[in-house]
């Protein structure tokens, strides 16, 4: 591994030489040389710094991109040597969209590390769309998402589905009923996800198809908030049915289907278009494949 490179990734994600010094338990006399190496190297100034900031030149924004992809290839290259001739182990880098990563990932990665205790998940949860930007970058394994458009680098896998509802307060004028005409719905205040968000997408499919546009939508960034808010009675919103389990046993929300307006979408698990996975890799997606066929996803 080319330790300046790692070094300077280092203190551009730290901000700081004696934070980063710290996190590679080297001294921070270590860390100045490595950065006076590259920018030796390269010519160019790398970090303009001073006693309160570190921050990144465009050099060093082009070389801090760069590098950590080159990074991320030689810890993938040591993991495919290694698998060789090693059981499965080490840190397994799984990102996932907040409905999934919330609310379905942690029992999968409970389970999983009882079946294979050597390997390590660090979990990422973002929207779908940043999590595919960070699997992109090489900065994660593989992702788990519930939208995404297709790309020549990435290999999308649907491995489960996930039904969407409609919901309301219990307290609300619809919640009396099981079933409802969107166009009744356009004078209600919709509480929906951020742009970016599978969730979103499915939504603004769904308003596409429809050729329907609320009167008002307010756009938050959490699926957690959007239930809260529906509860307290601030608008209606569309939801994972998994995360509102909970709620439907407490009784705190009520559902509808919005009539002849099924919304079903697809979990899908996506990876890098190469020839060979981290054997940590593999074994999570064909345990994940097993998994998929369990009541979890009912």
């Amino acid at each position: 591994m080319d330790y300046h490179l790692l070094t300077f990734v280092t203190v551009a994600e730290k901000k700081n030489f004696t934070r980063a010094a710290e996190a590679l338990h080297i001294s921070q006399s270590a860390v100045t040389l490595s950065i006076k190496v590259l920018e030796k190297q390269y010519e160019l100034k790398l970090l303009d710094r001073n006693n309160k900031y570190v921050r990144l030149t465009k050099a060093g924004e082009i070389l801090y991109q760069n590098a950590k992809q080159i990074l991320s290839l030689y810890d993938r290259m040591n993991r495919l040597i290694e698998d060789l001739s090693h059981s499965a182990s080490g840190v397994i880098t799984i990102g996932s969209s907040y409905t999934f990563g919330e609310y379905l990932l942690p029992k999968i990665i409970a389970e999983f590390t009882g079946d294979f205790p050597l390997i390590k998940p660090n979990i990422s949860i973002r929207n779908s769309h940043r999590i595919i930007a960070k699997l992109l970058r090489g900065e994660i394994d593989l992702a788990i998402v519930e939208w995404i458009a297709e790309n020549p680098k990435l290999h999308i896998h649907p491995f489960a589905q996930d039904e969407m509802v409609l919901i309301v307060s219990p307290k609300h004028p619809l919640a009396s009923k099981q079933e409802v005409e969107i166009h009744d719905l356009r004078e209600e205040t919709w509480i929906i996800r951020e742009l970016g968000s599978g969730t979103r997408q499915a939504i603004n499919q769904l308003f596409s198809e429809n050729n329907f546009l609320p009167n008002e939508i307010r756009s938050f960034g959490s699926s957690q908030i959007i239930k809260e808010s529906v509860e307290a009675g601030l608008g209606i919103s569309i939801l994972s049915l998994h995360t509102i389990r909970k709620e439907l046993e407490l009784k705190t929300l009520h559902t509808l289907r919005i009539k002849n307006n099924p919304i079903v979408r697809n979990f899908s698990y996506v990876i890098p278009k190469m020839d060979i996975q981290p054997k940590s890799v593999s074994l999570f997606l064909s345990f994940l494949e097993n998994y998929s066929t369990l009541d979890i996803f009912a």
